[in-house]
């Protein structure tokens, strides 16, 4: 019985030191991420503005914040404005690009391998807003893409105004890609060589060796980037802004552009701080739907 008590007293002891170590870091995430979250949700629930008598003298108005916004009308086009490009840029773009990429690479040589992975790499780690504008002299009127077809007797195309979302797609594409590609390029390789041995001896093709063997078993790596690219997806904004403004016409005011439009333009903080809430909502459903959807597959 002593020695348990003093090995429980030593343990205890060895508790309150590492909490005294942590301490520093609890604090700042206390004050510096749930703190932040907690005030997202209070302020989402009142009129908040920057200007005007609702600065100074704030008000609980309940869920009047989320009325005006499903009975608005750019409310709705941003929501499906969000929903093209979340599909089409990071669930099919995104998702394809990289696991086509990794297949390229899979059984090459180190170099041609560190050589590829560095060029993608590129462009995933720079700023989304230097993607932006990279892309605008690429795309613009007298731009890169115009000048090549140009010289090849075509007329220059307005691509920015003409196909915005297109645009910004592709944009998002190239620089996204790389993650999917180093998460199914590491997924590939634990795949032993041995299977895709016995399917050929068994006379299975390149299709049937994908589709029987390779997709089932990286199809957690899948969905689990499947949820990385649909969370970042929907928070992408440094991009659209820069290249479109959310234009033309609104074709590309996906929701957090148009909640920086009602927060920072029109001044309504409480109401730009719901449509965050709303998106934050639509990521959580998404994942919920594809941890399910896993589940349901095995």
């Amino acid at each position: 019985m002593v020695a348990k008590s003093k090995e429980f007293k030593k343990s205890n002891g060895n508790l309150k030191r590492a909490a005294l170590f942590l301490s520093p870091a609890l604090i700042l995430m206390i004050i510096f991420f749930l703190g932040p979250i907690v005030m997202t949700f209070f302020f989402a629930f009142t009129n908040m503005s920057l200007t005007g008598a609702s600065a100074q003298n704030i008000e609980f108005v309940g869920f009047q914040n989320f009325v005006n916004m499903f009975e608005d009308p750019n409310f709705k086009t941003s929501f499906m404005a969000t929903m093209v490009f979340l599909i089409f840029s990071g669930i099919i773009g995104q998702q394809v690009l990289g696991f086509l990429l990794a297949i390229l690479m899979k059984n090459k040589n180190k170099t041609f391998r560190k050589f590829v992975g560095a060029t993608v790499m590129a462009g995933w780690v720079t700023p989304e807003i230097i993607v932006g504008i990279m892309f605008v002299a690429f795309l613009h009127d007298g731009g890169t893409l115009n000048q090549f077809i140009g010289t090849l007797g075509f007329e220059p195309v307005s691509w920015l105004f003409t196909f915005p979302m297109v645009s910004v797609i592709i944009a998002n594409i190239w620089q996204g890609s790389a993650l999917s590609m180093l998460m199914f390029q590491s997924a590939l390789d634990s795949i032993p060589n041995s299977l895709y041995e016995a399917a050929r001896i068994d006379g299975a093709n390149r299709w049937k060796i994908l589709w029987k063997i390779t997709i089932p078993m990286i199809k957690n790596t899948v969905f689990t980037n499947l949820v990385i690219i649909t969370l970042g997806t929907l928070g992408v904004f440094s991009l659209i802004y820069t290249m479109t403004g959310g234009g033309p016409a609104r074709a590309t005011s996906t929701l957090p552009v148009f909640m920086y439009e009602q927060a920072f333009v029109n001044y309504q903080l409480g109401y730009g701080t719901a449509i965050s809430l709303v998106i934050l909502l639509i990521g959580i459903v998404l994942s919920l739907a594809y941890i399910k959807l896993l589940k349901t597959d095995e």
